[in-house]
């Protein structure tokens, strides 16, 4: 493939100061770290750097129902929900919390998304970290998700001709918000690993979500190696039949060993591994963030998935000014984390044993893959 564009990041002031709360797992700064260490080493530049708009209800209409949309907007404004509102649209709640920028900040990942893909337009690669909500329905939030930046993305990617979409998601949960868009849709491929047994429990080996779908659950403890047997046996080959014009990739950093919310014991070079192999097999590359609750895990993950875009050498030792931005994090679960975290941004390998229950899998999986992709 010849080269294309410089690869363009889209990132916010807005994800500085925001927070779903004190206590809440996106209480960490994740975007904003990604921004600060990019710039730290270099990496970004004003030429390849975009500030996100603010999407409007409009564009979110593609998807979402007008009511939830002015629900959103009118619980940002008055700074609370009634009981009826909390009820049908779950914001309020303890996963979808009232804050200060509830509306502006989703809508503000959602406009990045969006931005990304008129970018990608006569091809090239974007990331937006702020992006990879894959859990919002049309009428409610979900699981931390208000909107769903994925499922805009991919509409608008149909409204401009493309054809031929696939969707990656490698985030520790299911994407059961953007399954449930796209279940049975012709020309889209749907691929998520998460963690079995695992919120929100959908995505079993068996949902083919109308024949579109290519759900792999992994076990509690999957390694680098067993991610890797899965990720060329079956993904690889998946995406490379369907043949994509666009590869939309959700990369949540929430299946790496030191994350909070899931029991995977992934590196975090077994994500940078998939965006690197992925990055050539469509003309068009859109690099999402998603979940990510350890800030440390989810900065230097993310700063990695833009070096391998940009095809940045990684430090092993990061320099002075890129520590003091490690340095400088705070987490309430957490008061000093080890000091791999802080000198530099790759992990130590985490391979090992490929268990049975991962060639399993592989030999479950892999019919439908020759036969159906």
């Amino acid at each position: 493939m010849a080269a294309g564009p410089a690869p363009v990041f889209i990132g916010s002031a807005i994800y500085r100061g925001s927070s779903y709360g004190g206590r809440h797992p996106l209480a960490i700064p994740r975007v904003s770290t990604v921004m600060d260490l990019c710039r730290a080493l270099d990496w970004l530049p004003p030429a390849q750097y975009r500030t996100s708009p603010c999407a409007k209800p409009a564009a979110l209409h593609a998807f979402h129902c007008p009511q939830y949309i002015a629900a959103l907007q009118a619980a940002e404004s008055a700074g609370q929900v009634s009981d009826a509102t909390r009820l049908r649209y779950h914001i309020g709640t303890v996963s979808n919390p009232v804050f200060a920028e509830m509306y502006r900040r989703p809508a503000t990942a959602a406009g990045g998304s969006l931005l990304g893909v008129e970018l990608l337009r006569h091809g090239g690669s974007v990331f937006n970290p702020g992006g990879g909500t894959h859990h919002g329905m049309p009428d409610r939030a979900n699981g931390f998700c208000y909107l769903n930046d994925p499922v805009l993305a991919i509409l608008a990617m149909r409204r401009q001709g493309l054809e031929q979409i696939a969707y990656v998601d490698i985030d520790a949960h299911h994407c059961d918000g953007v399954e449930a868009a796209f279940s049975g849709q012709e020309g889209i491929l749907l691929v998520s690993t998460h963690e079995e047994r695992r919120w929100p429990f959908t995505g079993a080996l068996n949902d083919h979500a109308g024949g579109v779908s290519l759900n792999i659950p992994l076990p509690k403890g999957t390694n680098d190696s067993e991610f890797e047997a899965i990720f060329t046996q079956l993904i690889l080959p998946a995406v490379a039949r369907h043949q994509p014009q666009a590869i939309v990739l959700q990369c949540g950093a929430d299946a790496v060993y030191e994350d909070p919310l899931s029991r995977l014991a992934l590196s975090n070079a077994a994500h940078w591994s998939a965006v690197s192999a992925l990055k050539n097999m469509a003309p068009r590359l859109l690099v999402l963030g998603g979940g990510g609750y350890n800030p440390w895990a989810t900065g230097r993950l993310w700063s990695g998935v833009w070096a391998v875009l940009n095809g940045f050498p990684i430090p092993e030792v990061l320099p002075a000014s890129a520590r003091a931005v490690l340095e400088a994090l705070t987490w309430p679960r957490r008061s000093v984390p080890e000091q791999a975290l802080l000198m530099g941004l790759r992990d130590p390998p985490r391979g090992g044993k490929v268990r049975d229950v991962i060639f399993d899998r592989i030999r479950a999986l892999m019919p439908r893959v020759k036969k159906e992709f």
